[in-house]
C-alpha cells in the first residue's frame, strides 16, 4: 500500500505548480467580477459608489488587482495587498454584524484573504507573466523549482507522507 500512496503523492506533487496557476486564475476571475460589478454595474448591477470613497477604492482594488492576478503580473505584492484589503473589509463591514462569519456574511472575505495570503507567499505558478519575465531576464533557470523547499526531501521540511 505504501508504494501506491507514494505514486499518488509523486504524481499530485508534480501537478502542484500548474494547479497553483489555476487557483490564481480562478480566484482572480471571481475577484475581478466583484470590481466590475462595483465600478461598472456589470455583471451584477450594484449601485456605483461615489468616487474616492471607501467602496470606490475597494472596487478599484478588486478591478485592478483582479486583472493583475489574472495575467500573473506583480503576483506576490498584489496578492499581499488584496489579502490586506479583504482582512480590512471583513473587520470593517462583516465583523460588526456578528461573531460567526456564516451569519455576518464574511465567509467569502475570509476565504479571499487567506487564498491571497497563500498566493503572496507561494507565488502565482508557472502560467504567469512574472514567470515569463523571470525566465527572460535569466533569473529563473528553465527547470528551476519555484520554491526552495521543493528541492528538499519532505522529511527535512517537516512533511510526513
Amino acid at each position: 500500500m505504501k508504494n501506491g500512496m507514494d505514486a499518488v503523492y509523486n504524481k499530485t506533487g508534480a501537478l502542484t505548480p500548474g494547479v497553483r496557476s489555476i487557483l490564481r486564475i480562478m480566484v482572480a476571475l471571481l475577484f475581478l467580477e466583484h470590481g466590475m460589478s462595483r465600478l461598472f454595474g456589470w455583471p451584477s448591477p450594484l449601485p456605483y459608489p461615489p468616487i474616492f470613497t471607501l467602496y470606490w477604492f475597494a472596487g478599484f482594488f478588486e478591478l485592478v488587482g483582479g486583472a493583475l492576478l489574472l495575467i500573473g503580473l506583480f503576483t506576490r505584492p498584489v496578492a499581499f495587498i488584496l489579502s490586506g484589503e479583504m482582512a480590512f473589509a471583513y473587520f470593517l463591514s462583516h465583523a460588526p454584524r456578528g461573531f460567526f462569519p456564516i451569519l455576518n456574511g464574511g465567509d467569502a472575505a475570509i476565504l479571499y484573504c487567506f487564498v491571497f495570503l497563500y498566493i503572496a507567499f507561494a507565488g502565482g505558478g508557472p502560467w504567469s507573466l512574472d514567470r515569463v519575465y523571470r525566465r527572460r531576464s535569466g533569473k529563473l533557470a528553465s527547470g528551476a523549482c519555484s520554491s526552495p523547499a521543493a528541492a528538499w526531501p519532505p522529511e527535512q521540511v517537516g512533511i510526513s507522507r
